[in-house]
């Protein structure tokens, strides 16, 4: 381009411009467009504290299984991560000797029944030759007393062939509760004593959550409006739970207590062991202003602000305020300062905002 060109160039540019002056006035040169600011009205309410908590899934049942007598395993089928029911085996101990012994009782007891019962035939043909004075009253005493000796010896059998059933039924361990097992600690084959745990059984239902909560907040538990809970395993998702204890034992070392909560949901699938985090709501009692969290603006030496909108007929402008904040809440915060209920604030399009600016105003939805 030619020097020549160039300043004819230049010279139509300012010519442009000094014709928009004149049409328009300098507003053209010197107003940018109004930003679009979503707006949203701060409220009374009631206030909720929260307080944020950690826990872990429980089961209401762990036991250690174990038999009520030694031997050798048998048979033990079962391994960790089987579901079982109330009543399924799980494991059986050798019971060759027991099963003798058992037969034994039996057939003693037998024996017994028998001779008892021929006492008592020849008591009664006694009884009746005594009618006729051809036996003597001592020899019908002697008689009456053996079958008083036969039936104790009845008795006797019989409570040893229900000792060996009873320790013929004690070879065999059985589940006493549905569950899962969790760990196997014994194999087949090997010789266990009475007291020796073989199995760790879980309970898979009536899962529970126990959280520590710090000491500062029991006496305040009858002021709980809800917990809301969230499941490491389940991201993304939030449930609703009831206090179903409180165990008020408190910790020394870290100041705090335990409650137990059950998810309102009985349908949500939970393990033993899972992490849990919740959120334990407290109604304050207490009325305060709140707005949306999104509405301040934090500066590094500490101060909070945010922007009022201000209307003059059809204008809205905006206008910085500082404030003091409270309790954080349900995504919003109580203003303690610098801000009354049913005033309008930015909560969206503030982070370039200044003071006495045209704003284009759009409720938040």
């Amino acid at each position: 381009m030619t020097i020549s060109s160039a300043y004819g160039y230049r010279a139509g540019i300012w010519g442009f411009l000094i014709i928009l002056v004149s049409c328009y006035g300098t507003s053209v040169l010197a107003e940018p467009r109004a930003p679009m600011v979503v707006v949203d009205l701060a409220e009374q309410t009631t206030l909720i504290e929260e307080v944020p908590l950690t826990g872990t899934v429980i089961s209401p049942r762990i036991a250690n299984l174990s038999t009520e007598v030694s031997g050798l395993i048998e048979n033990m089928e079962i391994e960790p991560g089987d579901h079982v029911r109330a009543g399924d085996e799980i494991l059986r101990l050798n019971s060759e000797l027991e099963a003798l012994s058992l037969s034994a009782a039996r057939a003693a007891t037998e024996q017994a029944v028998q001779e008892l019962a021929d006492a008592k035939r020849r008591l009664a043909d006694a009884r009746r030759l005594a009618e006729r004075q051809s036996v003597s009253a001592n020899e019908i005493e002697s008689l009456a007393a053996e079958v008083r000796i036969d039936s104790a010896v009845v008795s006797r059998y019989r409570a040893e062939q229900q000792r060996q059933t009873a320790a013929l039924r004690r070879h065999k361990l059985k589940a006493p509760f549905a569950g899962v097992i969790s760990r196997k600690l014994v194999e087949q084959g090997e010789w266990i004593q009475p007291g020796q745990a073989v199995v760790e059984l879980i309970a898979t239902t009536g899962l529970r959550i126990d959280f520590q909560v710090p000491q500062s907040v029991y006496a305040k538990l009858d002021q709980v409006a809800d917990v809301r809970i969230r499941l490491d395993a389940l991201p993304g998702k939030t449930f609703d739970g009831a206090i179903e204890s409180v165990i008020p034992v408190t910790d020394p070392t870290t100041r705090t207590f335990m409650i137990r909560v059950a998810l309102s949901d009985p349908e949500v699938k939970l393990a033993a062991g899972m992490s849990a985090s919740a959120v334990l709501r407290l109604n304050t009692g207490v009325q305060g202003v709140v707005i949306h969290r999104d509405a301040l603006i934090r500066y590094p030496d500490g101060r909070i602000t945010l922007w009022i909108v201000k209307r003059e007929g059809d204008v809205a402008s905006v206008s910085e305020q500082q404030v003091k904040t409270g309790l954080s809440f349900n995504g919003k915060l109580n203003i303690i300062e610098g801000l009354t209920a049913n005033t309008t604030v930015v909560v969206q399009g503030n982070e370039a905002l200044r003071e006495g600016q045209r704003v284009v105003v759009k409720r938040d939805e």
